[in-house]
């Protein structure tokens, strides 16, 4: 069973940075693509940021020159580098992977167990 661990969340102040990064357990044959998302206080979870396997990026208008989305796949994880934070930002963060565990195996998503993100002005 292919688990996520999330790492890098914490508490800053307006224009600082975070690097978040997702970690698949050992097991994973492959990442296909990979999303951040979060869900600030109160809203609904919404899109940040996409990578597939080609390393081709997309980004929601709002961390668009802000937010970097990367990954490393000799380790199996996937990075959010986060730059300029605005207290908007506040949220936890979901990374989703999606992945196939075996070479024989249909990829699916897996979800990170969120972390959180404060930003303070």
């Amino acid at each position: 069973q292919v688990q996520l661990t999330e790492s890098g969340g914490g508490s800053v102040q307006t224009g600082e940075s975070l690097r978040l990064s997702c970690a698949a357990s050992r097991g994973t044959h492959a990442i296909l693509a990979a999303g951040w998302y979060r869900q600030p206080p109160g809203k609904e979870r919404e899109y940040v940021a996409f990578i597939t396997s080609r390393d081709t990026r997309n980004y929601t208008t709002s961390v668009e020159g802000r937010f970097t989305i990367s990954r490393d796949y000799a380790k199996n994880t996937v990075f959010l580098q986060m730059n300029s934070l605005e207290p908007e930002d506040t949220a936890v963060y979901y990374c989703n992977l999606y992945i196939a565990a075996t070479p024989s195996t249909p990829p699916r998503d897996y979800w990170g167990q969120g972390i959180q993100v404060i930003v303070s002005s």
